[in-house]
Formats: C-alpha cells, structure tokens, sequence
C-alpha cells in the first residue's frame, strides 16, 4: 500500500469510529499518553524524568475507564490511531468532592510528583471553576497516534463526532492546551474565549462552539 493509499485508509477509518469499550482503555491510555507527552500543559504538570510517561499513562487510564467510556461518547479507530473522548451533557467534568479528591491523591502523586502536586491541583481548580454551566458536550481529550499526526485524522474525528453534537442541538465547550490545535478547533466552529490556566503556567484557552439548530417539522 503506498503512503497515499495508506492516508486515505486512515481519512476513512477516523471519518466512522467506533464506540469505545471498556477493554479499549489500556489501549487508548497508552495513546493519550504518547500523544500528550509534549504537550504544553501536561509538560508543566506532569514530573519529571523516568517516571513521567507511567504517569500520563495512568491518569488517562483512570479517566478513560472510570469517568468517560461508561457514559458512551469516546470514540477511536479500530487501529486506536485515533480518538475523542466526550463528556455528555449533565455528566460532571470533574472528580468532585473532598473524599475522592482523596481517594485520587495516590493517582496525582504518580502524575505530578511531589514538587508539581499543587500545579496539578491549581489547574484542576481553574478548570472547574471555568467550566460552562449550560447544557453541553465537553471535549476533553482528541487525539491522533504520534506516528500519524499531520494526516488530517483529527480533523476527520472531530468532523465525525460533532455530527453528534449537532444532532442532538447543543453546544459544545473545550480547553485547548496547544496554540498549535487553535486553527483546528477554529475551523470546526469554535470560538476563542478566554485564558483559564492559573498564574505562571501555560495558557489553556477556554472554546466554545453554539449549538446547530434543529429544524423541527411542520404539524400537519
């Protein structure tokens, strides 16, 4: 197969994922883990040296099995290349709750470190404390495997997914922690609103795209 032929395979896999199971979560954590490896805002939170890509690799575990895949919007390739994974409406963004905020600390610790644990803990709160209060899908992570990044596969994906969102009429809300996704999001239809990272990290920039509205049939 040549490498056109290969990226059109690609194009086409990525315009019709899959729902993902509960079995697809070492899968995708391992994805995540390489994809966001580099970028900005996990290279502010996340520890340093040897230990840092088990990190990654068990918060997106933890995330991906305990607080999206059961509520039925992440979305991958059968190749798992690539993947989004969605929070439906009036599912809550964040842990919550002092108990297991508790309960996660061991996780945190493997993912920040002792020296970065408040780094963590200050986006967390600024991410919560920005989160839109309206109705909408959260898109919390999008991502394609490093080897395939720069084939159009994200956009393909979030194409695909969005087609969701409209259906269902309501917006959509994101953080993007990349200057580089901006134009991406951009032309997909969100709006830039706003900076939300706390004071000495990274910018994470809070988007927001208006809900497709529905045309309801005539009563006859």
């Amino acid at each position: 197969m040549s490498a056109e032929d290969d990226r059109h395979a690609q194009l086409v896999a990525a315009s019709h994922p899959r729902r993902a199971q509960t079995d697809d979560a070492a899968l995708l954590a391992r994805l995540f883990a390489a994809a966001f490896s580099n970028d900005p805002v996990f290279d502010w939170i996340a520890r340093r040296g040897p230990k840092r890509a088990e990190g990654l690799e068990r918060f997106f575990f933890w995330l991906l099995r305990v607080r999206a895949i059961p509520f039925g919007e992440v979305w991958l390739t059968n190749n798992a290349g690539v993947a989004a994974v969605w929070l439906p409406p009036d599912v809550p963004a964040t842990a919550g709750g002092l108990l297991e905020q508790i309960r996660l600390l061991p996780m945190f610790l493997r993912l920040c470190g002792v020296p970065r644990l408040l780094r963590g803990s200050a986006m967390a709160d600024a991410m919560e404390k920005h989160h839109p209060h309206k109705r909408h899908f959260y898109l919390a992570f999008i991502a394609a495997a490093p080897r395939l990044q720069g084939m159009g596969l994200g956009s393909a994906m979030l194409d695909a997914t969005l087609k969701r969102v409209d259906e269902a009429g309501l917006p959509a809300y994101l953080e993007n922690s990349n200057p580089r996704n901006t134009a991406l999001y951009e032309r997909h239809g969100f709006v830039r609103q706003k900076n939300i990272a706390p004071a000495g990290a990274p910018p994470l920039i809070a988007m927001w795209r208006e809900g497709e509205k529905r045309i309801l049939p005539e009563n006859h």
